[in-house]
């Protein structure tokens, strides 16, 4: 895979042929740096049940496991991603290796609940690091021409993390033990930290990036805000009560005051000035907008393949993984077909792709069997790995060297609220479309007019995005028009 990605030669100014294989150890770091966070987004969800035996503790409780993970990484992200602008990318990816180590280890030995918890929340800090400066340190190791492929490689690495997660999850508990859903970081970890510490270049220094120090008020405003937002998103499970109302009022406090903060301080978090790039606004709405969508693939389908359609606990996990599968198996393609045909006509491809996969999926509803959701969903993830690929290679293939970092951490977490949206928002749909507030007891039909209804929705979302596209695209032909005017 990551031969094919590098080992195609480039022309020297001479005409000669050269390769550059060391690239090759580059990426292999780089998607050991994606994969190793994205496995544990899932494989701790299959371990629940048994730490709530080992710990004696509630279901409620050990849900922090996860919790604290996720919430980790998505109010930190980009603040450690404009760390890495300031303090240097290398190093800091280094250090988010050895902490994601380290903290791995530390929940494999947990003796506690609680301590538990405290480690997966660093283990999620180690996890922000590696995720934003993964895709940060694409810009400085790849050549522009070679972007999306790059771009589609650590999109399916992140898929076959998110993938392998529960399986793997399943059989190291029933074999070994909980604690090795943790301990299995341990080496991946090790001989991550040696490639790159190996392969990965050199900081180059920065000054303007350099001039900066951390601001610690917008960083704190900006994690407030974040983690008000997350848990109003998160907690009751979509039902939105007092405190869900009163978390989301102060995120939007929060917000509000991390933008005037932002314009008062030497050295911003957030340089509100490159909102206006159209394309990077436009890139990062239709990331949260997709996100959302495939998070409600995820939410929904279970109950529609096992309460609808009647199949067993088995056969709703093998179809369910059709969708991952396929992610994980066209990323590179879809990075390589970025490269070669663009990358704005390929968001729009992706999009539109995606649109039809989930017209399809209310259109044959109840028909054909596994076959009917399988179909669509295949359609859907390929155009999802497509748009991805492209979207990313949009929004990093043109960045000054010292916002790289912090417009990575903009990136993925554009993706982490798409996906805790699309779990609370997309489930309150598809709750409300069913007729019922407990959705176990609700009958096959209305399950099924509720997918369909909710899928309906998605898919204008994802026309939401097409048009976000297409408008971010004539807004880029006007740009270059202007300054090629005289």
């Amino acid at each position: 895979m990551l031969k094919t990605i590098i080992e195609r030669p480039e022309k020297t100014e001479a005409g000669r042929m050269k390769a550059a294989p060391s690239i090759r150890w580059v990426l292999a770091s780089l998607s050991l740096s994606m994969l190793m966070p994205s496995l544990d987004t899932s494989i701790a969800n299959v371990g629940l049940p048994t730490l709530a035996e080992a710990f004696g503790a509630s279901f409620q409780q050990v849900q922090w496991i996860v919790l604290a993970y996720l919430l980790a990484i998505t109010t930190l992200i980009v603040s450690v991603g404009r760390l890495g602008d300031i303090v240097g990318r290398r190093r800091l990816l280094l250090t988010g290796i050895a902490l994601f180590t380290l903290a791995s280890l530390c929940c494999g030995i947990a003796p506690t609940l609680w301590l538990l918890i405290a480690a997966r929340a660093l283990q999620g800090l180690g996890a922000a690091m590696m995720m934003a400066l993964t895709v940060a340190m694409v810009g400085e190791t790849v050549p522009k021409e070679r972007t999306g492929s790059a771009m589609g490689l650590l999109g399916t690495m992140s898929a076959i993390g998110t993938t392998l997660g529960p399986s793997l999850g399943g059989i190291l508990i029933a074999s070994f033990g909980w604690e090795t859903i943790f301990l299995v970081n341990v080496p991946l970890g090790i001989v991550n930290f040696l490639l790159a510490t190996r392969f990965l270049p050199v900081d180059r220094p920065d000054r303007k990036a350099g001039q900066g120090r951390p601001d610690a008020i917008g960083t704190l405003l900006l994690a407030l805000t974040l983690a008000a937002y997350a848990l109003a998103m998160t907690m009751g499970h979509g039902n939105f009560g007092a405190a869900n109302i009163g978390l989301l009022v102060a995120a939007a406090f929060g917000a509000a005051l991390f933008a005037f903060t932002e314009t008062k301080v030497k050295s911003p978090l957030l340089r509100l000035a490159m909102f206006r790039e159209s394309s990077l606004n436009a890139g990062l709405a239709m990331s949260t907008l997709v996100s959302t969508v495939m998070m409600a693939t995820l939410v929904i389908g279970p109950f529609y393949l096992s309460r609808a359609l009647g199949f067993d606990a088995a056969h709703v996990g093998a179809i369910m993984s059709a969708g991952p599968l396929v992610s994980a198996l066209t990323g590179v393609p879809a990075g390589r077909i970025v490269d070669r045909f663009g990358a704005h006509r390929m968001t729009l491809t992706g999009l539109i792709g995606m649109i039809v996969g989930l017209s399809l999926v209310t259109v044959l509803q109840g028909k054909f069997g596994a076959a009917g959701y399988i179909g669509p969903l295949v359609i859907i993830t390929a155009n999802y790995a497509l748009f991805q690929a492209a979207n990313n290679t949009t929004i990093m293939k043109d960045i000054s060297s010292e916002q790289r970092g912090v417009i990575s951490g903009m990136l993925s977490l554009s993706r982490n609220l798409g996906l805790i949206t699309g779990a609370s928002v997309m489930g309150a749909v598809f709750t409300l479309a069913s007729g019922t507030t407990d959705i176990t007891a609700a009958r096959p039909e209305a399950i099924a007019t509720g997918m369909q209804i909710t899928f309906t929705i998605a898919g204008l979302l994802i026309l939401a995005a097409l048009a976000i596209a297409l408008a971010g695209g004539v807004f880029a032909k006007r740009a270059a028009l202007s300054e090629e005017a005289p």
